[in-house]
């Protein structure tokens, strides 16, 4: 019996923006495109094209939830929870009764994540969770790519309205440079910053320490 249903989530770890979740389903796996992957292997053109492909074709159901930044600095849980949240919320969109699927596991314990995530969703079904669920089952890849789609397409409406802003990841250079430059022009973080995150306490931290030394 094929998968009907996937779901993965894009933006996890950065310090700019929020974190999406994506959920796939199919009546008959040969609906998806040819080349569906991990998102992470395909260039960013791609996509973009397999995401139009799935949302443009009439067998393929999409779901999208997001997790903005401020939902992340309120939350007394962590990051795993969240993604159960999200997860949960997109599979809601396309998902029923007796339907079977896999989604990818954010957690170290699989079967942990598959239980609270079933258990978030309305619908009866049969879903375990895999890690690394988006390379080897092409449902699961097609989450990735339309989650992922959606958190490119989040970065470059913040680069289109305050400038580069880089990847959004802390490891990124023009992220911390974007970073450091707003809290030294501003005196706080950007908006769409995850502001509990070390990265920006560093930010805000360095850039107090240097105010101090003009004294």
């Amino acid at each position: 019996m094929s998968d009907a249903f996937g779901a993965d989530e894009a933006g996890k770890g950065p310090v700019l923006g929020s974190m999406f979740a994506a959920a796939v389903a199919v009546e008959d796996p040969a609906a998806l495109p040819g080349g569906v992957d991990d998102s992470k292997r395909l260039p960013p053109e791609r996509r973009e094209s397999l995401a139009e492909r799935l949302r443009a074709d009439d067998r393929v159901a999409v779901g999208v939830a997001e997790v903005p930044p401020e939902r992340i600095d309120a939350a007394d849980t962590d990051m795993n929870s969240l993604a159960v949240a999200a997860q949960a919320e997109a599979l809601g969109a396309v998902v029923g009764d007796g339907m079977r699927g896999v989604v990818d596991a954010c957690d170290t314990s699989e079967a942990r994540f598959a239980r609270r995530v079933a258990d978030r969703v309305d619908a009866d079904v049969d879903l375990r969770a895999e890690h690394g669920a988006d390379e080897d089952h092409a449902v699961v890849g097609a989450a990735s790519v339309v989650a992922k789609v959606e958190r490119d397409a989040q970065m470059a409406r913040y680069a289109a309205g305050y400038g580069e802003v880089g990847s959004g990841y802390p490891s990124d250079p023009t992220t911390r440079e974007f970073l450091e430059t707003w809290v030294d022009e501003r005196g706080d973080v950007p908006p769409f910053a995850r502001e509990t995150w070390a990265t920006c306490e560093d930010v805000l931290a360095a850039a107090e320490q240097s105010g101090l030394g003009d004294f």
